[in-house]
């Protein structure tokens, strides 16, 4: 690494939202790629749940937690306006939703990717995926009336006003994973609009076509 960020990741994964960040800002960086979990020989020593991402900052910090990954990035880089700042009045909102999407949103795919860790009957992975996927609906709908109750710049165009945040690039990326967006969509329709913008924002364009790309039909799978 040559002066800027060294990040353990993989394509697909949350690890992707960092790199979003990372381009947004401008920031040099590498990405030193492992499986999303389970990766003792390669992720243990950044992060020890084995789980990615693990951000190395340029002062040899680690970091793990994408959602305080995001966060701290967006403090040390204020230049970029990626984040409300400490006396703004959406900065409340920032921070519940990020520690939200974190918590009751992104933390279910650890069982929802391999269900055999909590549930040790085969037969019923298919009902526990079921259940998780309503659960996550459900959940982006908590977040999207919530938001719109609190705020009346809700999504104007972005989920906390006029302003790109890394909350968007938060939820543009985790609303990806399974059951993809079609759910969301219906969940949250006004968030979906603000995800589709970072999805069509050219200076993501490269990043997404190497590793997230979309495909036809992505969106229903």
């Amino acid at each position: 690494m040559s002066g800027g960020y060294l990040l353990q990741g993989a394509a697909g994964t949350g690890a992707v939202a960092v790199e979003a960040a990372l381009v947004l800002m401008g920031q040099a960086y590498e990405v030193a790629d492992a499986p999303s979990v389970d990766t003792p020989a390669s992720v243990a020593p950044a992060n020890v749940m084995r789980q990615v991402p693990a951000l190395t900052l340029p002062s040899g910090e680690v970091l793990t937690e994408s959602a305080a990954i995001l966060m701290r990035l967006a403090e040390l880089h204020p230049d970029a306006g990626l984040a409300p700042g400490v006396d703004h009045p959406a900065r409340g909102q920032y921070l519940r939703w990020m520690s939200f999407v974190a918590s009751q949103i992104y933390a279910h795919y650890w069982l929802k990717d391999d269900p055999g860790r909590l549930v040790p009957d085969p037969a019923q992975h298919a009902a526990v995926e079921a259940n998780l996927n309503a659960r996550i609906a459900h959940c982006w709908g908590i977040m999207e009336r919530a938001l719109e109750a609190a705020n009346s710049g809700f999504l104007a165009p972005y989920i906390l006003g006029r302003n790109l945040s890394v909350l968007d690039v938060y939820v543009t990326v985790v609303s990806r994973f399974r059951p993809r967006r079609q759910r969301f969509y219906a969940a949250a329709p006004r968030m979906g609009e603000a995800v589709r913008r970072l999805d069509a924002d050219p200076r993501l364009a490269d990043l997404w076509a190497r590793r997230y790309p979309f495909f036809e039909g992505w969106e229903a799978m």
